[in-house]
């Protein structure tokens, strides 16, 4: 039985928004008479669609998940709260960089605002509300900043070889080497702001519910 129908509810939108995505990227290769697993490639190449789905991963072992090994790796709050700061960078760089660069409509639309806004802020509440608080450390930033550095050499190294880079703001043939760094930087630098604000309050709330 789910443990929270409304955490069900989460997890069940967050694979909905996840396969609508790959169904309309799938779709357009399909039209194209592309590879459809280079498409899948694509789409999981973008750091959006990958975070997306360690939140739905999250939500689901939250919801519903048998007791595992994996079960206890995602609910762990230090890796709970690696997936809400890295989801939580998803909503604000594609608020400030990306919202304006293009206008989906229709299924797209709907999807594009699932990953971007939906899933981000109801994320945002499981982290306050479910994970439990007080046992994040400093060092824990410096472990998050793994991921989005990972994809980052991932996202450049592909890029690389086929000549096409998932974002405007890291796209090396445009820009140069030079200026993509330093958009990495500024975008790993609001990742640890948006870990130390999570960091914060870990404290705050740990205490207040000890008190």
């Amino acid at each position: 039985m789910p443990r929270r129908p409304w955490l069900t509810s989460m997890a069940l939108l967050g694979w909905f928004g996840l396969t609508v995505q790959v169904y309309l990227v799938l779709l357009a290769r399909w039209q194209e008479q592309a590879s459809l697993i280079g498409g899948l490639i694509n789409v999981f190449g973008y750091f959006t669609v990958l975070t997306n789905t360690l939140v739905a991963t999250v939500l689901s072992y939250a919801a519903f998940g048998r007791e595992s090994a994996a079960k206890r790796f995602f609910l762990t709050p230090s890796v709970s709260s690696a997936v809400a700061a890295s989801i939580m960078l998803v909503a604000l760089a594609y608020s400030i960089l990306l919202r304006h660069l293009w206008h989906p409509e229709g299924w797209q639309w709907l999807a594009d605002e699932l990953l971007h806004d939906v899933m981000p802020l109801l994320f945002t509440l499981y982290w306050w509300f479910e994970v439990p608080k007080g046992r994040l450390r400093l060092k824990h930033l410096g472990i998050w900043a793994l991921y989005p550095a990972v994809y980052f050499a991932y996202a450049l190294w592909r890029g690389s070889e086929i000549g096409a880079y998932p974002y405007p703001f890291i796209d090396v043939a445009r820009l140069g080497y030079g200026p993509v760094l330093l958009n990495a930087l500024g975008v790993l630098a609001g990742f640890w702001a948006i870990g130390l604000v999570l960091l914060g309050l870990d404290r705050w709330l740990g205490r207040d519910r000890l008190a």
